[in-house]
This record gives structure tokens, sequence and C-alpha cells, in this order.
């Protein structure tokens, strides 16, 4: 009944969704001309109005941050990812800091509003078929951040686990950004049931997904213990993610 249901409602949110994505495609390039606070701003506000979309199908957000992030330090946020509807949630959750993005190139092209905001709002395109040549990008980005003080969002899994199982994460375009980047803080977030919006793919959508989005303490680290860091943070990302 439930699957049966959706298929109205994802009409309704799709139509609701793709107005988003083609209005603020025009008005991020207006923003844009005007100054990087203007465009910050629309990419704000267009998040938010994705996340109302998404409450069309019933479903609901939780963030658990119980600290505040520091004005004027860099932080590494490493995520497991489930489905795209990842991004919205924290996007929202970290607009204060506005961190950036590693994708993957195919995200830069053809898709009204998240192209041009991933192609002129600061993130890194990648081809996960070139990984030598990703991996020197990871790292000029890495060296761009942290002089400027910025941000960054990785998904180490490389790509959607569609499930509420994780894939391994893979370390080494995490471990460039630690190595150029040895003043930032690692933070985890363990992301659970986002998978459940596409659980028969893209139509219909899953309805009354309870997505929650668990950020862990900050941590601080160092060249000697990169591996066991890391070892560490993983294992705590995946404990916690919710079956």
């Amino acid at each position: 009944m439930a699957k049966l249901i959706s298929y109205p409602l994802s009409v309704v949110y799709y139509l609701f969704f793709g107005s988003c994505l083609v209005v603020f495609d025009g008005l991020q390039r207006i923003c844009f001309t005007f100054s990087v606070r203007a465009h910050k701003a629309s990419v704000v506000l267009l998040n938010f109005l994705l996340l109302r979309c998404l409450n069309i199908l019933g479903t609901r957000f939780k963030f658990d941050m119980p600290f505040s992030l520091e004005k004027g330090q860099s932080y590494i946020f490493v995520a497991n990812h489930q489905s795209t509807y990842d991004i919205p949630p924290l996007i929202w959750c970290f607009r204060k800091i506005h961190p950036k993005f590693v994708g993957k190139k195919e995200l830069g092209k053809g898709i009204p509003s998240i192209s041009f905001n991933l192609k002129n709002g600061g993130a890194v395109l990648i081809d996960r078929k070139k990984p030598k040549e990703a991996l020197g990008q990871i790292k000029a980005f890495g060296k761009m951040l942290s002089a400027n003080k910025e941000s960054v969002v990785i998904f180490p899994e490389g790509t959607r686990s569609r499930t509420h199982q994780p894939k391994a994460f893979k370390l080494g375009g995490l471990k460039e950004l630690m190595a150029v980047m040895p003043d930032a803080k690692l933070v985890g977030i363990s992301i659970s049931h986002s998978w459940k919006l596409s659980q028969y793919g893209s139509f219909p959508m899953g309805l009354g997904a309870f997505v929650k989005l668990k950020v862990h303490p900050p941590i601080h680290f160092s060249s000697d213990t990169v591996s066991e860091t890391l070892e560490d943070l993983e294992k705590t990302i995946k404990a916690n993610i919710e079956d």
C-alpha cells in the first residue's frame, strides 16, 4: 500500500523538486554576478527548500551535533554515503561554514542548480576512472582550503552504498587532504536511513524516511598517527549507522 501511495506523491515531489532546481539555477547565476556571499545565500535557501520538498514524502530529519563549530577553524567532514539525498541536509546543517565538496565529474554538467554550484562554488570534481589524477586534484584542492581556512566534505566510500550497509572506505583522497591540511580537525558523520528514499530506484520515491545525521566530536590528528586515526574514525562512523 505504501508503495502504491508513493506514486502520486512522487509526481508531486518531482514537480516541486524540479521547479526549485530550475528556478535556482537562474537565481544562482544572478547572485553569483553580485558576490560570493550572495551566491552562498542562494545555495543555502535552495537546500532548505529541497528539504521541504522531501517533507512531501513524509521525510523527517534529525541533526545530532552536541557541540559548536569554531570560527576560523578548518574541518574535514567524513561521512558515509547512502543516497543523493545526503547532500541537502549536510549543506543545511553546516550552512554557517559552507564546506566544499569532493564530487565526481559527472555532476558538473547537465543538472540545473547542482552543476552550476559545484563548478562555481568551490568544489573539486574528480574522474574516478583516473585515480592518480584525482589524488593530485584533491591535494591541490586541500592546499587551497588550508590557505583559506575553509572546510570540506568527503565520502570515502567513493559511491553510494544504497543500503544501510556501508562500503569499505577508500582512504587515499582523505589522506591527501590530511597531509595538506595539518591544522584541520576531522569530523565523522554517520548518516542513517537516507537510502530508504531511493529504495525503489528513482521512481517512485520511498515514503516516511527518518533521515538521521549524527555528527561526532572533532578529532585532532598528527602525521604520525594518520592510519590509526582513520581506522578509529571509520569504526565510529559505521558503528553509529542505524539499520
